[in-house]
């Protein structure tokens, strides 16, 4: 096990009706906040009109910001950059999934920055502040409720980057379940298939000694395949949706991953399918990840071996571990569709006339390596995007 510091410093506030304490909370941090959101769903629900009225009983001030949207784009980013700026905002208030999230804090991390916020997607600066911000969680997915990090997606190439900062970290998070009531059956599944990734992403890792976060992401990935199918076959399963919601924080808060390389070549093998194709990310994942494991696993068959026992259920073939660590992939790829992923290329829709310009710009045309389980140069990517594609 590595050396680690941990530290976790986003309130998390859990339950039925939280979202009313939106104004609560954010009075603490300013009197003047931005109102980050996406489209109409949270005007129909009335999700909206609850948090404005819980932030003006609050005496604050909202500078309202809408158009958030799915694989957040730098335009946007700049555009709220601008706004706040102006209007000399104090703090930022996402209300909505992983998108409004990543896009408040590249805005929060924007505004006290004399350059252009792309620098730090782009590695030529590191964020030292941000604006204070908070979360009202609609969409349990992406984590970014309780984590340091965020992804945004440049229109110029049609480059989706991540970056990771100590100070991307919301001050607070108000997560109700009855939120998610709503969502529709792909949204949710998407959800879970990116929350099992943020997982797997920590739990196939080379460092030994690490059997109690083993347990602990086993556990993790266990419990969303037990709830997921509930809360899709019934969406106001109160207890399958409030276990997913927390299955979904944990995930990329960082417990998981204490103590353990991490790898998250899978996430940027994925980016460059829903830049170009503007897939749904979680859509994205369940694709590219068993593709990753079919690549990989050969580095560590014990690992996988173990993934395949703990978490499917595989009986172990002491003869042959290779049969047990497919057998574990086909059931990975067979939850995905059971609960109504896509886990080729063409289920998605996907064309394969790409797949080597996607593997050029994933790997800065072979000048940089993936993940840290087996680094991943611009051929094995391409290896890996032939494999979703079906193609041996």
């Amino acid at each position: 096990m590595l050396n680690f510091t941990f530290s976790n410093t986003t309130k998390i506030v859990f339950g039925r009706g939280v979202e009313e304490q939106a104004g609560k909370e954010a009075a603490k941090w300013g009197k003047k906040v931005m109102l980050h959101y996406g489209g109409g769903h949270i005007v129909r629900s009335g999700l909206k009109d609850r948090v404005v009225k819980s932030l003006q009983e609050a005496g604050l001030e909202i500078v309202e910001f809408g158009g958030a949207q799915p694989n957040p784009r730098l335009s946007l980013v700049r555009e709220g950059i601008e706004l706040a700026r102006r209007e000399k905002v104090d703090l930022i208030l996402a209300v909505g999934g992983g998108s409004a999230i990543d896009s408040a804090k590249a805005i929060g991390i924007g505004v006290p920055y004399d350059g252009d916020v792309w620098d730090f997607f782009a590695g030529k600066a590191d964020a030292k502040e941000s604006l204070p911000l908070g979360v009202v969680l609609t969409i349990p997915a992406a984590g970014s409720e309780a984590s340091n990090s965020a992804v945004v997606t440049n229109e110029d190439g049609w480059l989706k980057v991540g970056y990771g900062s100590l100070v991307l970290r919301p001050k607070f998070a108000l997560l109700n379940p009855e939120l998610t009531f709503s969502l529709p059956a792909y949204q949710t599944a998407c959800g879970v298939a990116d929350m099992m990734a943020h997982i797997m992403e920590r739990y196939f890792t080379r460092e030994k000694d690490v059997g109690f976060g083993d347990h602990l992401c086993e556990a993790a990935l266990r419990s969303i395949i037990q709830e997921a199918p509930v809360a899709i076959a019934e969406p106001e399963n109160y207890g399958a949706r409030a276990n997913i919601m927390w299955a979904s924080t944990v995930a990329h808060n960082d417990i998981l991953g204490v103590g353990r390389s991490e790898d998250w070549a899978s996430h940027n093998i994925e980016h460059e399918l829903s830049a170009i194709y503007d897939i749904a990310h979680g859509a994205g994942l369940a694709i590219v990840f068993p593709a990753w494991m079919k690549y990989v696993y050969k580095q560590d068959p014990d690992r996988f071996v173990q993934f395949a026992v703990r978490v499917f259920g595989v009986e172990q073939d002491f003869h042959n571990p290779e049969r047990t660590i497919l057998e574990g992939i086909r059931r990975l790829e067979d939850f995905f569709r059971r609960i109504g992923l896509p886990v080729t290329l063409a289920d998605a829709g996907i064309p394969a006339d790409r797949l080597e310009e996607m593997a050029k710009k994933a790997t800065a045309g072979d000048t940089r390596k993936l993940g840290s389980f087996m680094p991943l140069g611009q051929e094995d990517v391409l290896a890996i995007y032939k494999l979703c594609a079906g193609q041996a």
